[in-house]
């Protein structure tokens, strides 16, 4: 699904990423630790396109990102590609259903089928009953399932998590895990997620530490 050949970037002077490769299939369920500052968001906006390297090829569902143009690169994105930021990035005048249907009004989709949609996901992970509530009604475990839940309304291939337990307890962070783990096996959806724990237990087939602008395999194992 994504491959990254040789991946450097630098900003200025400061070299982030350096020759950095991956390869992610379909339901492989990878993480990439590091601490803050390693570079971890940076490869996330490369791998989704939002960021060009300096050098490397980045080869994403079967096509070169180079023969791409940027509105190709956009729908790519809104179609195939959910993202669940550390933050939740609900809007906060808009209820939890209207928040699940955003992307799917940015990607045309008509008012009944993206509410239908909505709450059709709602009912399968059980959280139906938040849906006419507004993001600072919930807690921080109850947003961060809804940004779950809106990343998948579009019914993307990939799923990239950007610390999304970074600001969670513990309690909702197990919740949040699970969540991913029953996507990751009930949907086949890969999942890309980062963190700074260089040690949490994650439900992983691919386990990565970004150091020195360079990934080093932590351990492998299988979690289905």
């Amino acid at each position: 699904m994504i491959e990254l050949l040789n991946i450097w970037k630098s900003y200025g002077e400061t070299r982030v990423l350096k020759g950095v490769n991956l390869k992610v299939e379909k339901g492989d369920f990878v993480a990439i630790r590091g601490k803050s500052g390693a570079g971890k968001t940076t490869l996330l906006k490369i791998i989704s396109l939002i960021e060009k390297p300096n050098k490397g090829e980045i080869k994403i569902f079967g096509r070169k990102a180079n023969d791409l143009t940027d509105e190709e690169k956009s729908n790519l994105r809104l179609h195939n590609i959910g993202f669940i930021f550390q933050f939740f990035n609900l809007i906060p005048s808009l209820t939890v259903l209207e928040n699940i249907e955003l992307p799917l009004a940015l990607a045309g989709i008509k008012k009944h089928e993206r509410k239908k949609r909505a709450r059709e996901l709602l009912e399968y992970f059980s959280l139906l009953h938040l849906a006419e509530r507004f993001p600072e009604t919930l807690s921080g475990g109850e947003r961060q399932r809804i940004a779950i839940i809106r990343a998948l309304v579009n019914k993307p291939k990939i799923i990239l998590a950007d610390e999304p337990t970074s600001s969670l307890d513990d309690e909702n962070t197990l919740l949040v895990i699970d969540l991913l783990t029953e996507i990751n096996r009930d949907k086949k959806l890969a999942i890309i997620l980062t963190t700074t724990d260089l040690h949490e237990k994650l439900p992983t087939t691919k386990d990565y530490i970004l150091k020195d602008g360079q990934l080093h395999t932590k351990h492998a194992q299988t979690a289905q």
